[in-house]
């Protein structure tokens, strides 16, 4: 790989891991230490969730405009600041908030420019510069929530420490080794949602999107539980944080060391729609296991399956969806894929927090359970009245 992506990748993982000494203890932070509900801790995360979808939409925007370079600095310099002061006012739920949503926004800025730069500076590695910066994503995630559950159980001081003092490193990194990047810019590589207004092309695949995103946003809905209701009911039942955490470090090294398996399954099985079909019914059995969970190993086996079925599920509504996209349109797309997933990580906390404020963390596995039939129904359904006009045009033809 050149240069650059090698810069792009190693700061990658060092934002990443620095931001997953927190992001998997906020709910626990909040409802356990500073006694506010799974309600309101939603909430906040869904704040957190939301100025970062802001936050993609303004860095996406100042990469086609300005600089690559001080775009990725603004954004880098503002989630440092936000870190920093974080780690010493997170006592207070009013500054905790604030900050946790800053450095939303500004950790948002940065990551349309990374993928975008990726794309420049090596274009003709296709996917395996964004593959690249994938690996880097989760094996972060899992050095990170490793390192991160043991701080935290020493103190949760240390932890906001830990991750202000790697954020002030990555912003040294990018400071003084990404001068250049804007050298390599190629504007066509970024296309957001709000350039993207144009009258929409071809409305049976434009609603065909939607349905198949319809299922996508109830599996991330299922998903975020893990980061959310889930997480306070492993500190309920007894489960160390060091332990918790290191459900998402096997998490993301199984995402890592998985892809050889992934790519065996995808030569053999090549329909993405059965892809989200296994998926689906694996999401289905990990909750299921650890709906009757007591212990970590039972936790680890469920947080083992979901993995397998979220490696299986991601990808294919990104295909599925670019497939669907008229010429021209794809960025489009896969812009309405982006924001339904987070849509479903905004809103997953919440809901699941307020069922579990009010009721109990057994109704949300069944509602959970129930709600998971939807993406095999709209899985199956989507394409219907597209692969039925593209008969008739043949017939026509």
């Amino acid at each position: 790989m050149p240069k650059y992506i090698w810069l792009l990748v190693i700061a990658t993982a060092i934002n990443v891991t620095g931001a997953s000494f927190l992001w998997p203890l906020n709910t626990i932070y909040m409802h356990n230490e500073l006694g506010k509900s799974l309600a309101f801790a939603g909430f906040i995360l869904m704040f957190n969730q939301g100025a970062s979808i802001v936050g993609n939409l303004i860095g996406g925007y100042l990469f086609d405009k300005f600089s690559a370079y001080k775009t990725i600095l603004a954004g880098t310099g503002l989630a440092v600041v936000s870190s920093v002061l974080l780690a010493f006012t997170h006592d207070s739920i009013i500054f905790y908030s604030i900050f946790l949503v800053l450095i939303g926004f500004g950790s948002g800025i940065t990551w349309p420019v990374m993928f975008a730069m990726a794309g420049s500076i090596w274009p003709e590695g296709g996917r395996r510069a964004f593959n690249a910066i994938y690996v880097a994503q989760n094996f972060g995630v899992a050095l990170g929530a490793t390192l991160g559950g043991y701080i935290a159980s020493i103190s949760f001081d240390y932890i906001f420490l830990s991750n202000a003092s790697v954020f002030v490193g990555y912003f040294i990194i990018v400071l003084f080794t990404f001068r250049n990047l804007d050298k390599e810019k190629d504007r066509q590589m970024h296309t957001s949602i709000l350039q993207q207004r144009a009258k929409i092309q071809s409305k049976t695949a434009f609603i065909a999107l939607f349905v198949l995103c319809s299922g996508f946003l109830i599996a991330w809905i299922g998903y975020s539980q893990w980061q959310s209701t889930i997480a306070s009911h492993t500190q309920d039942i007894g489960i160390p944080l060091e332990q918790y955490s290191s459900l998402w470090a096997i998490n993301g090294f199984l995402i890592v060391i998985g892809q050889p398996l992934i790519k065996w399954i995808a030569g053999r099985i090549t329909s993405q729609k059965v892809h989200i079909f296994m998926g689906n019914s694996i999401f289905i059995v990990s909750y299921l296991i650890a709906m009757f969970s007591e212990t970590f190993a039972m936790f680890a086996v469920a947080m083992v399956i979901l993995t397998v079925g979220e490696m299986l599920v991601w990808p294919a509504v990104p295909t599925l969806a670019n497939e669907l996209a008229p010429r021209g349109r794809e960025g489009f797309y896969q812009g309405i894929v982006n924001s339904i997933a987070a849509a479903g990580r905004m809103l997953g906390p919440v809901l699941g927090g307020f069922i579990v404020d009010v009721y109990n963390i057994e109704l949300l596995f069944i509602i959970l359970l129930g709600l998971l039939i939807i993406p095999f129904i709209t899985t199956s359904l989507y394409d219907k009245k597209v692969l039925l006009e593209d008969r008739q045009e043949k017939l026509e033809g």
